[in-house]
This record gives C-alpha cells, sequence and structure tokens, in this order.
C-alpha cells in the first residue's frame, strides 16, 4: 500500500465519522424540555410561550403548569440555545430547576404529560 492511499481512507473514516456525529448530535437536540418553579396561572405559561416562540430557532412551545415543564421545539435545521431559553424564562421572573435535551417534538412530549394527568 502506498501512503496516499492510507492518508485518503483515513480521511474518509474521519469524515464518515464527523457527519455521523453531527446527525447523531441534531438528532438529540430535537426539543428541549426545561423544569421551571414560579408559574401558577395560564397567564404564566402564555408570557413563556410567547417569549420562547419569539426566538429565531423556535418550531414549537408548549408549557404544562401541572407538571412545571416548558418543551421548546427547533425549526428543522436549526439547534436551541439552551442558555438562551434559561434566560429568557428567567428575565420572565421565574426559576429553571433543570434542562434537558428530548429526541421528542412538542406534540410528543405534550402527549406524554397529558397522559400522566
Amino acid at each position: 500500500m502506498n501512503y496516499r492511499f492510507i492518508q485518503n481512507l483515513v480521511a474518509g473514516i474521519v469524515l464518515a465519522s464527523l457527519s455521523i456525529y453531527s446527525f447523531a448530535a441534531n438528532e438529540v437536540m430535537k426539543s428541549t424540555k426545561i423544569t421551571v418553579n414560579g408559574m401558577v396561572c395560564a397567564f404564566c405559561a402564555q408570557g413563556i410561550e410567547k417569549r420562547l416562540s419569539k426566538m429565531p430557532a423556535t418550531k414549537a412551545v408548549f408549557v404544562d403548569l401541572k407538571n412545571k415543564t416548558v418543551a421548546v421545539e427547533a425549526k428543522d435545521g436549526m439547534t436551541l440555545d439552551n442558555k438562551l431559553i434559561a434566560f429568557e424564562i428567567t428575565e420572565a421572573g421565574y426559576d429553571v430547576v433543570k434542562t434537558e435535551a428530548s429526541q421528542q417534538s412538542v406534540a410528543e412530549i405534550k402527549a406524554s404529560l397529558k397522559g400522566k394527568k
């Protein structure tokens, strides 16, 4: 084997690995679930939903008062900035307890939370 062949083979493997990683990372960040304290009424939920819906990467938002959960889904090809989401919620006057990435859409998260009630 010659050196150029091995070099091209290694480069191809690295590029393939990066593509797989990139696909997996996009898959993980389909949406974000946030646990929020301080939401007590529909007005609270509406305010958070309105703020997060204005963000450029936001496709959908769902706020569940009973479970203290906010779900935000990214537009296709875009990623969510969890720090910015947490900042927006905090600026609205609420406490962010936990943030986690989810492979589910907002509709799927909403259905699973509605099933808990």
